[in-house]
């Protein structure tokens, strides 16, 4: 199965932004999506939040890029 949620590490190498940033932006997504500190982010909520194309994101996560 592939993996449906993302990790703050994923947003840190997607957006080329810090960990403290990659931080706050999952803090965020949280916030937004009402999710308590132990559920996961899934990668559509990033891409909803962030605008990021979902098939992009997800093939990085889950490093299946098609030509």
């Amino acid at each position: 199965m592939k993996r449906q949620c993302i990790y703050t590490s994923d947003i840190e190498a997607i957006t080329g932004k810090s960990k403290k940033t990659a931080q706050k932006i999952m803090r965020a997504i949280k916030d937004v999506y009402q999710k308590k500190k132990h559920q996961v982010v899934t990668i559509r909520e990033f891409c909803n939040y962030t605008g990021f194309e979902y098939e992009d994101v997800f093939n990085e996560i889950n490093k299946k890029h098609t030509a």
